[in-house]
């Protein structure tokens, strides 16, 4: 004779099991959406490139970032846009240095005119990233913007800028260090998938 137990009980089966198909359907629609953007470099004429910050590191940017900031600056140069728009708050308390401030300091020693470089230095997320950004360009009368970021953050970013009030369109950067390390993106991809369904259901992040 078998002992009552949630093992043997046909409820909590049917359950389990859709909680199961639950989350792997989540985690296969969200995936789906990330790697669709991963690929997809939009680089129509705008008003503004939007570098999205990353980690620096007393004033230098971190490896991510520098991949960020290089992409950025070739778009420029490529004619796709004559402003540039630098994010990134503190990412501690007490540190010197800004993401967006060292991203400023980065394109201007790197040929980028002072007066067409924008900085939003206050934010701690990519949704605050992006509102900062609108302050900054819509009483320019600018809206039109190219992100750039890392693949797997392209989705999120372009559908926050979109949320804000930016006509927004992807470029990726191709030479980030996640990029070339596949235990890495897929790590990423799947932080990212949380990031998406935190955003979209529940509203975290902004």
């Amino acid at each position: 004779m078998r002992c009552p137990g949630t093992a043997y009980n046909p409820a909590v089966r049917r359950i389990l099991l859709l909680v199961a198909f639950l989350v792997l359907g989540y985690f296969a629609v969200t995936t789906t959406l990330v790697t669709a953007w991963m690929g997809r470099d939009q680089r129509p004429r705008v008003d503004a490139i939007v570098v999205l910050g990353a980690a620096q590191y007393n004033g230098h940017p971190s490896p991510i970032y520098q991949a960020r900031l290089d992409h950025a600056l070739d778009l420029y140069r490529s004619g796709v846009a004559p402003i540039m728009v630098v994010t990134g708050g503190r990412g501690v308390a007490g540190e010197r240095f800004t993401e967006g401030g060292t991203g400023r300091r980065w394109m201007i020693e790197h040929g980028v005119p002072e007066r067409s470089v924008l900085v939003e230095e206050s934010s701690r997320t990519t949704y605050q990233n992006l509102r900062g950004v609108r302050e900054l360009l819509v009483p320019r009368d600018l809206r039109r913007v190219v992100l750039v970021s890392d693949p797997f953050h392209m989705f999120r970013a372009v559908e926050q800028a979109r949320d804000v009030g930016l006509e927004a369109y992807s470029s990726p950067t191709r030479s980030s260090p996640v990029s070339g390390r596949p235990l890495r993106m897929a790590w990423a991809v799947t932080r990212e998938d949380l990031a998406v369904g935190g955003y979209f259901l529940l509203g975290l992040g902004k």
